[in-house]
């Protein structure tokens, strides 16, 4: 009797679980959030956290300070050791990226020195690191010594200030180093895990205010169903777009060996409609909460002219992450980072894939190899690129415009943006874990 064909057992699934070595990245990684997380409870000395908390839940419109504590999964607020958290080394690795297009030698570093080149472009992304973190120390240190309150009195001020920037600074280098552990080490994408477990931890907190709100408040039940509802059709929506791919069907030459055939099957380059995933998301966040953390500091400082110190306040309003301004700068900047990512991603580089399919033969259908392959290419990236661009954009703003709708600010904080950085991020992780699993498979073919 002829053998049925079975889908994977459970004993399957566990030999594949041990020999990928899918379980000890997990673990690892696990681990190293769990050091983080500790990291998280360890107080800065000196600080009385108390008053900078009750500043920051206050009536006072500090939304600045609570979204980036949205990213710290609670450090900044509780004025940890670690409260800069990954914020350094995302803007490092911006600006690093940035400025690796527009300066030849570092372009030569990403593009042609191969694995060594990229080793150098990482050590100077740490280093730098090293220089934002002294910075945003020093700024975080101003700003809570223009806080009544929030330092003890009984503390030599010098010392206290450079020990506090020195510790900082040291805080941000381990959170750092141990997202480069993940991504190496661990399951991958240490800095976008790090981002989205700081979210997660933010969550039962949003979840009691919300359920305070409407069991004070019975009219806003319904708004909140109808806010759910937007969330869930955003999360659809989301993970629709970072799996979609546009597909450029590639003819391939038919080769006659002998008296045989091979080759002449049609394939496809798929080019996905957000090739940048989150990070555009990420870097967006980062490049705006720079000029709005600046702001933040100078409109606590003590001005002679009432004039000035009024445009300053006047201005950090309009720069706060809950107003118009920012959505507009938000979202062209997510337009713009979307093509930039594009174009620095190696696989999407319509030259290089133009004389890659004239080299082998290859060519699509009704376009001339070389140039012209190359020009078509470039056209469909483009428009595919302005198409997910703009649908992120729109996205980000969904969940944010029903918020403002439904007048429940509670969930303000896992808004949009953080929406997206946590779907994007499970997809990824679920991808991850997918080739895993996948390489095992092939693997064990190949042994068979």
């Amino acid at each position: 009797m002829a053998n049925s064909i079975k889908g994977p057992s459970v004993e399957d699934l566990a030999s594949m679980w041990q020999a990928s070595g899918l379980k000890q990245k997990i673990l690892f990684t696990l681990a190293m959030i769990a050091v983080w997380r500790f990291g998280i409870l360890l107080p800065l000395y000196g600080i009385n956290a108390d008053v900078f908390a009750n500043m920051i839940h206050s009536n006072g419109g500090n939304n600045l300070i609570g979204f980036l504590d949205l990213f710290s999964g609670g450090a900044l607020v509780s004025v940890s050791v670690l409260a800069l958290g990954i914020g350094p080394f995302i803007t490092s690795s911006i600006i690093v990226q940035l400025v690796s297009v527009v300066i030849p030698a570092l372009e030569k570093l990403q593009k042609e020195e191969g694995e060594e080149g990229r080793r150098k472009l990482s050590q100077y992304t740490r280093v730098f690191t090293v220089v934002l973190a002294i910075f945003q120390a020093f700024v975080f240190m101003l700003y809570l010594h223009h806080l009544p309150g929030a330092i003890i009195s009984n503390v030599n001020h010098v010392l206290f200030y450079i020990s506090s920037i020195i510790i900082l600074t040291a805080g941000a280098v381990l959170v750092m180093w141990l997202s480069e552990l993940i991504t190496e080490r661990g399951i991958g994408n240490g800095g976008s895990l790090i981002i989205f477990c700081g979210i997660l931890t933010n969550i039962p907190r949003i979840v009691d205010s919300t359920g305070k709100l409407v069991q004070s408040n019975s009219t806003m039940i319904l708004k909140l169903v109808i806010l759910l509802a937007i969330f869930f059709a955003a999360m659809v929506l989301i993970v629709i777009m970072q799996e979609a791919v546009r597909k450029v069907v590639i003819v391939n030459p038919r080769r006659q060996i002998g008296n045989k055939v091979y080759g002449g099957m049609n394939s496809f380059i798929p080019f996905k409609l957000n090739p940048g995933g989150v990070m555009p998301i990420i870097f967006a966040i980062a490049i705006l909460l720079f000029p709005s953390t600046i702001l933040a500091l100078a409109g606590n400082a003590d001005f002679k002219s009432a004039a000035l110190k009024n445009f300053i306040v006047h201005l950090n309003q309009i720069m706060s992450p809950d107003g118009v301004v920012y959505y507009v700068l938000y979202i062209s900047l997510i337009i713009a980072l979307t093509f930039f990512y594009a174009s620095i991603m190696p696989n999407m580089q319509p030259k290089d894939i133009a004389d890659n399919l004239k080299k082998y033969g290859s060519s699509i259908p009704g376009v001339k190899p070389g140039r012209p392959t190359a020009e078509a290419l470039d056209k469909i990236l483009s428009r595919t690129t302005f198409i997910g661009a703009v649908a992120l954009g729109i996205i980000a703003l969904v969940p944010s415009f029903a918020t403002y709708v439904t007048n429940i600010q509670t969930l303000q904080g896992i808004g949009a943006t953080s929406l997206i950085i946590m779907v994007g991020v499970a997809l990824d992780l679920i991808n991850q874990v997918r080739s895993h699993l996948l390489a095992r498979n092939y693997e064990s073919f190949l042994k068979e």
